[in-house]
């Protein structure tokens, strides 16, 4: 049969480039889809042409993309096969999970015209008996896919405890899930308070219109207020012009700038002044006498100093912290909050107890080798074994950078992929699970589903009966859930500014935790993204809402996910009786490449000091 194999690609006028590999292949790809070698050799045709390979030579490195392709097709032909689409009602349902037998034709309905009436479907009534894929919205594969035959789940990589709890410490169960034939449905907490900080930008408003004048009042802004920041806290007195030569120390404020394309280092840093005090002029930054410093372009910063000579201020002390007193925002419009529920705004919230459970997860929600979405079922499955109160889910939800979504060979929308394959689980978790759990989505501008911008307008989704429920907030952005305060930004800031970041340690040889220096930056700067140029392939638009990005006040907890390794970190802002704390966390991704990721489990108890944090691999 291999040779048949070989003789039909030459007839074909394809030559094998490694011919004893490849046949084998070929033979193997054969037995397992049921194909005649001319079968497998018109597939073949019809994968060229669509890769556009140029020479008409079949190459081993080809073979992956081959398989990949013979796949789809097979699904296809599997979806050709149903003959149209229907819904079924709570009563089909009950007797399809009860294994019964009966005529249910007359409550079948037909497919509905506009395939938007199906995108939320009426609840089911009927506690869903299955064996893991509780919140599956299509047909689950006939095939084993790489993600489902993994034998660890739900391992514990990283655990905080600080204080006796009797779920988040302990051990994460289930590791085999117990493969329970019904997934007994637990009770969560009591229903918690939710607040959320509103602010620009809201859906559909229009974006690509930045100004350069857009721009300059952003990061004039932000100097503006570090300097006022500054001399309100009685430390520092006025800031002058660092640019004029002088032999006396001096105190001036202003932005970090890289003088030129490259990497920021000791002979390229700038200080860029406000138009105020210097007129917006930069001056060349000379860091040699400081022990220990640590700065990124954009970075607002104070510097004591002199500049002899004009050319070049020396600094001798460098402050990169903004004080945590109260601070009039410049020319920004003040926050609102909206109460999610009507009770709550005729309640006192200072009766509240500081105490919640949360599960976080970031995207991808989907493994590379297809749009199944099964770490998003495992995640909402676990969820539903140990309820959280709140369930944050970070995008991105439709990757972009997704092998299917890249080469554009899905047969539906992106919005109608989001809707169905995401949407749908999570409007069946809120239904499933009651009215007691919150889900919070937040979108990305990895969302081959939504704008590209940054920051970026929150999701347009009003599922009935669950706007209470299912929320979605703006990238970045800030909310409250039991008088905790939590910020989160999708962007990853952490990986961009450890790529840009220049820093000093000091000589006494004390260990320095990198992550935490990074995260620190955030709190220290209170903006979601200090980084300016921003990194290559980020949409910052400052015509859109540059208060967004502003840290109004220092969260509880702040999330941060991102593509380096995660952690759970606490994070110390100030000195003495002005000092907070912050649990800063990077739950990983829930999907990385064909395999599992990670998502964190918190139990938040009145304070960063007795709250227990898990990382848990899916």
């Amino acid at each position: 049969m291999e040779e048949e194999i070989v003789e039909e690609f030459k007839k074909g006028g394809f030559s094998l480039d490694e011919e004893e590999e490849i046949a084998k292949k070929c033979l193997t790809f054969c037995i397992n889809y049921n194909l005649k070698p001319s079968e497998l050799v018109s597939s073949w045709e019809v994968y060229y042409l669509n890769r556009q390979l140029n020479e008409a030579i079949v190459q081993d490195a080809e073979m992956d993309g081959f398989l990949q392709h013979l796949q789809n097709a097979l699904k296809e032909a599997v979806i050709k096969e149903e003959t149209a689409l229907h819904f079924y009602s709570s009563k089909d349902v009950d007797m399809i999970l009860n294994d019964e037998v009966g005529d249910t034709k007359e409550d079948i309905l037909g497919s509905p015209t506009d395939r938007s009436q199906g995108l939320y479907p009426e609840p089911l009534d009927a506690t869903p008996q299955t064996n893991g894929n509780i919140f599956s919205s299509g047909k689950s594969s006939k095939h084993l896919t790489p993600f489902g035959q993994r034998t660890n789940k739900f391992m514990t990589k990283f655990s905080v405890n600080n204080m006796p709890c009797t779920d988040v410490g302990e051990k994460a169960r289930d590791q085999e899930n117990d493969e329970d034939d019904i997934i007994k449905k637990v009770q969560p907490q009591k229903r918690c308070s939710l607040i959320v900080h509103e602010s620009r930008p809201e859906p559909g408003c229009r974006f690509m219109y930045d100004r350069i004048e857009d721009r300059f009042n952003a990061l004039e802004n932000r100097i503006k207020r570090c300097t006022t920041a500054l001399v309100a806290s009685g430390l520092y007195e006025e800031p002058v012009d660092p640019t004029v030569a002088s032999q006396k120390s001096i105190f001036t404020v202003g932005m970090i700038c890289c003088d030129g394309e490259g990497h920021l280092n000791e002979k390229s840093t700038l200080l860029q002044s406000s138009v105020e005090h210097s007129g917006g002029q930069r001056v060349r930054l000379e860091l040699q006498k400081l022990s220990q410093f640590s700065v990124f372009p954009g970075q607002v910063v104070g510097i004591e100093g002199h500049n002899p000579s004009g050319h070049c201020l020396i600094a001798s002390k460098l402050v990169d912290s903004i004080p945590l007193s109260a601070t009039a925002d410049v020319n920004f419009r003040p926050t609102k909050k909206q109460a999610l529920d009507q009770e709550i705004q005729f309640t006192d919230l200072s009766c509240i107890q500081a105490e919640l459970s949360v599960i976080i997860a970031s995207g991808p929600f989907s493994t590379t080798d297809n749009l199944l979405f099964e770490p998003l079922t495992e995640l909402l499955t676990y969820a539903t074994r140990k309820p959280p109160q709140v369930l944050i889910l970070l995008g991105p939800f439709l990757d972009s950078e997704h092998i299917e979504i890249k080469k554009g060979t899905t047969d539906r929308s992106f919005d109608e992929i989001f809707h169905l394959e995401i949407l749908r689980r999570l409007q069946d978790y809120a239904e499933y699970m009651g009215s007691d759990v919150r889900v919070i989505l937040m979108p990305s501008t990895r969302d081959a589903s939504h704008d590209f911008v940054f920051p970026q307008p929150p999701f347009e989704i009003h599922p009935p009966d669950l706007k209470h429920q299912v929320i979605s907030i703006p990238n970045p952005g800030a909310f409250e859930v039991n008088q905790v305060k939590i910020g989160c930004c999708t962007v990853d800031i952490l990986k961009h500014l450890s790529g840009e970041e220049m820093s000093r340690n000091p000589s006494d040889g004390m260990p320095n935790d990198r992550m935490s220096r990074l995260a620190n930056h955030i709190l220290r700067q209170q903006s979601f993204y200090p980084l300016y140029p921003p990194a290559e392939g980020i949409p910052l638009d400052f015509s859109l809402a540059p208060e967004a990005l502003h840290i109004s006040s220092i969260p509880d907890i702040l999330i941060l996910p991102s593509d380096m390794k995660y952690f759970v970190k606490v994070l110390s802002l100030g000195e003495g009786d002005e000092q907070v704390k912050c649990i800063c966390v990077n739950p990983g991704r829930l999907s990385k490449g064909e395999g599992g990721g990670t998502f964190a489990e918190l139990n938040y108890c009145g304070g960063p000091d007795t709250t227990n944090a898990s990382i848990i691999g899916i």
